[in-house]
């Protein structure tokens, strides 16, 4: 079920990653809130791009095209909770946008409580686009009660690693 749950919110979790990855790309580097205020605050911040948004979606669509074509792989069909061969831009689409909206969302919250960028906000930052994700997928696919809880346990133990990883590597500021 492990298995299932990764593959199944893999567009997403990529998704997720695009606008570190595309970071240095200059195609629509503009904020979301067109560095609008509100409340004397950001609406969002600066770090949500339109180009975050683009890679990010288009990113979980390639996946998910992908992932239709390995249907045809017993190995990969066998973990496929969902029938990638129909709707399969719309899932791609609705699971890219989804975890980014989730991010975004979460990001609004941060400014009204003067949480920085990049600074830690346990467990919203763990859950915040996997939410996103699973909220818009399910206009389309409605995952079974437990991938949800096996999803977000993961994800509460998962994004810390990957956090620290990023640090590691250079591409994230803060260790968690």
């Amino acid at each position: 079920m492990i298995l299932e749950s990764l593959y199944l919110i893999l567009p997403g979790a990529l998704a997720n990653m695009a606008p570190v990855l595309f970071k240095r790309v200059g195609f629509l580097n503009y904020p979301v809130d067109f560095n609008r205020r509100w409340r004397g605050k950001p609406i969002f911040g600066k770090n949500k791009t339109y180009r975050g948004f683009f890679f990010g979606v288009l990113l979980a669509v390639l996946v998910v095209y992908i992932q239709r074509y390995l249907l045809n792989v017993n190995s990969f069909r066998v973990i496929s909770l969902l029938d990638y061969s129909s709707n399969t831009f719309m899932i791609g689409f609705l699971i890219g946008f989804g975890v980014l909206f989730g991010d975004l969302v979460k990001s609004f919250f941060k400014r009204r409580f003067d949480i920085k960028p990049g600074a830690s906000w346990f467990p919203f930052d763990q859950l915040d686009a996997l939410v996103g994700g699973l909220l818009f997928m399910s206009l389309v696919y409605v995952p079974p009660l437990n991938v949800v809880v096996t999803l977000l346990v993961i994800a509460l133990a998962l994004h810390p690693t990957v956090n620290y990883a990023g640090y590691l590597l250079g591409t994230k500021k803060n260790k968690w």
